[in-house]
């Protein structure tokens, strides 16, 4: 028996969304850090300069839609959890910072593996095309929402 997929639309996307996130927070739990809190220290670790917090809350929050206040507590969170510290005018990712995301990415990488296991590289091409237009759509309206 053969079952039709779906057509994508934002149901399916946020389902699969909040699944996936799902499996990284039971992991991020372990290690009591939030989504926004671990969202947060890999935008520190990953950025190419050395962030400000206002740029830090700037790129949070181009990621998470979330608010500024809330991104600013989730620094402080991290800073008092001395997974990021001031460094003059920026902030940096301590090793206990760095350590957790290795750890974090360790143990989520078998869920992950199966997650994404035996999807064919055209089906993930296609869908990385549409999640990429989605995204550019979406902010795009966001910005008009928000003026």
């Amino acid at each position: 028996m053969t079952t039709t997929a779906p057509a994508a639309d934002s149901r399916a996307l946020a389902l699969a969304h909040y699944a996936a996130r799902g499996v990284l927070e039971q992991v991020l739990a372990r290690h009591g850090v939030t989504f926004q809190q671990q969202v947060a220290l890999r935008a520190a670790v990953t950025a190419d300069a050395p962030q400000t917090p206002d740029d830090l809350v700037a790129q949070v929050r181009n990621s998470l839609k979330s608010d500024t206040a809330g991104i600013r507590a989730t620094i402080d969170e991290l800073l008092a959890a001395r997974l990021l510290v001031a460094d003059g005018p920026h902030l940096c990712a301590t090793d206990a910072g760095h350590e957790l995301l290795a750890v974090v990415g360790a143990e989520t990488a078998p869920y992950t593996a199966r997650i994404w296991s035996g999807i064919p590289a055209e089906d993930l091409a296609a869908a990385g095309r549409v999640l990429a237009l989605v995204t550019e759509r979406a902010n795009a309206e966001l910005v008009t929402l928000t003026g």
